[in-house]
């Protein structure tokens, strides 16, 4: 199996006598949420420079290329991007500006498996709930109810993402306006519409976007996803990197720079506050303001010292969160063309039963169980784009829950070289992951020409996620009460950005980093986001 370097390179890699200091601002992580920050301050005129230690920007929307095929990491699809007046949509446009294209995909735009039953999620308000009362007609009062509830979250969203720029002791106030329903879990809510069980799986068959079956998840975060793709999926147009390709300009225009390779070793904290980075080189860089985007535990548990984070109280606040779920990517390639193979721009959630908690308890108690969730995504699809860069070819992935203790014994080896009894394990998932695959597209088996697993070690190197915690915190209800999870944090200069800040996800990661921009942007931001948030 190669192990050649993606070819896919956005940003500049660093050196500290590239460094065109002094800075306004500096950026430690190029995720959507780095990125997004640091292209609203450089609009606003100032000078940001982000620092990113993988060897290309984007975090995990950035894409990777191997053996002539191309992947997305993280950037599967994307919701509310075929509307202009969306947040999210104004969002890109405006950091991009409105360089980046998005290609619808199927309306069935995900398909929800069930054993040997399958049921699908249809693009736009009315086909949607049409299709869930086909499938369910002596349901639908509950539907409508369902539907009902996720629009009446909305305006705790608005609540929440207020209560992140108001002084705490107001937000604290926005915070209490919220309904029953902002403090209660996914199948709480459901179970006061309905005992139906295999329409309470359909209904949050997506879990796998927050990383939290229903007895666990926020029902807020739970709605908001379920609204964003309420109009169906979308995929950038030349794929996921061209996320970075098209963020990154507006930096560059104000004097900025996105640096690779530059790997933060401490956020450095005097008497009045934050005064710049040191990298693991040794060099220092100066400025009054930093903003992570590097997830919560990154910042306090490792980016500051341990006396810092104590001093202002964030030791004790991190025990309130826990990290989110870990998981594999089986990344594939054909040397057919997505059209020629029959693949779908749909996504596939396979589940053994409608009983989600169950099997995944199962699983969790035996890996040797049937897998509690297989996602399949087929890139090359959905992208009209996909062709001319990779003519003749196409590609699928196949995500699932992976826990880390499965890789611990090869935390401290270096990637790419873990032994023949980690690439063994490897192939022994693979195989489970492809048997799930063939059992719905068995006209792909004997045609795959490419594969590799990635696990949570991987998670670790190219992200910085220790445990392979792809959403960084746990989106349950415990973690909606946490009022310090804001972008502008106690210790002066420091903000946080990213998925750790509102939701995961890329947009909510992408809001993540405006709301720190707006905090950090001073009197001109505030009209920025009067004019994004109305």
């Amino acid at each position: 199996m190669s192990k050649k370097p993606s070819t896919i390179r956005i940003g500049r890699r660093y050196r500290a006598n590239r460094l065109e200091g002094p800075y306004d601002v500096l950026v430690v992580g190029s995720g959507i949420g780095g990125l997004t920050a640091a292209a609203c301050l450089s609009k606003l005129g100032r000078k940001v420079c982000v620092l990113e230690q993988h060897y290309t920007a984007g975090g995990f929307t950035h894409s990777y290329d191997r053996n002539g095929y191309e992947w997305d990491v993280g950037v599967h699809y994307i919701g509310d991007m075929g509307r202009d007046f969306t947040l999210g949509r104004r969002l890109f446009d405006y950091i991009s500006d409105e360089r980046l294209e998005w290609a619808p995909m199927d309306d069935h735009f995900d398909r929800i498996v069930l054993g040997e039953e399958s049921y699908d999620l249809v693009a736009g308000r009315e086909a949607y709930r049409d299709a869930l009362v086909e499938a369910f007609p002596d349901e639908e009062p509950a539907i409508d109810g369902w539907l009902a509830q996720c629009r009446a979250v909305k305006s705790d969203m608005r609540l929440l993402v207020l209560s992140k720029l108001l002084p705490a002791w107001l937000g604290r106030r926005a915070l209490a306006r919220t309904s029953a329903n902002f403090q209660a879990t996914t199948r709480q809510v459901l179970e006061r519409l309905t005992a139906n069980q295999k329409l309470i799986a359909v209904l949050t068959g997506q879990w796998g976007d927050i990383g939290l079956p229903p007895a666990e998840s926020a029902f807020a975060v739970h709605a908001t996803v379920a609204q964003h793709y309420l109009h169906g999926g979308f995929y950038p147009v030349g794929g996921a990197s061209r996320i970075a390709e098209t963020i990154i300009p507006a930096i560059r225009e104000a004097g900025g720079e996105v640096f690779t390779y530059a790997d933060v070793q401490r956020i450095r904290v005097g008497r009045r506050g934050v005064e710049g980075l040191r990298m693991a080189d040794g060099h220092e860089i100066d400025a009054p303001c930093v903003i992570s985007n590097a997830g919560v535990f990154n910042t306090f548990d490792r980016l500051l010292e341990p006396e810092v984070s104590e001093a202002f109280g964030y030791a004790e606040r991190m025990r309130g969160v826990r990290r989110s779920m870990a998981s594999m990517c089986l990344y594939i390639g054909l040397e057919e063309t997505s059209e020629s193979l029959g693949l779908p721009r749909t996504n596939y959630w396979i589940y053994p039963s409608e009983h989600y908690e169950r099997d995944l308890a199962a699983f969790l108690d035996d890996p040797a169980a049937e897998l509690p969730l297989i996602y399949i995504s087929f890139p090359s699809a959905k992208d009209p784009d996909f062709q001319r860069r990779c003519p003749g070819r196409a590609t699928i992935e196949i995500v699932a829950p992976a826990p880390h203790a499965w890789f611990e014994a090869w935390q401290d080896s270096t990637w790419g070289k873990r032994g023949a009894d980690y690439e063994a394990l490897k192939e022994e998932l693979s195989q489970r992951l492809l048997a799930g695959l063939y059992r719905h597209f068995p006209q792909l088996e004997g045609r795959i020409a490419y594969h590799e697993l990635s696990t949570t070690l991987s998670t670790d190197w190219f992200c910085r996620y220790p445990e392979g915690e792809i959403y960084g915190l746990d989106h349950d209800p415990q973690r909606l009460r946490q009022q310090w999870l804001r972008p502008k944090t106690d210790i002066p200069g420091l903000y946080l950005a990213g998925q750790d800040v509102l939701s995961c996800g890329v947009v909510g990661a992408m809001i993540g980093g405006f709301l720190a921009a707006v905090k950090a942007g001073g009197p001109r931001a505030w009209l920025l986001a009067r004019r994004m948030l109305t």
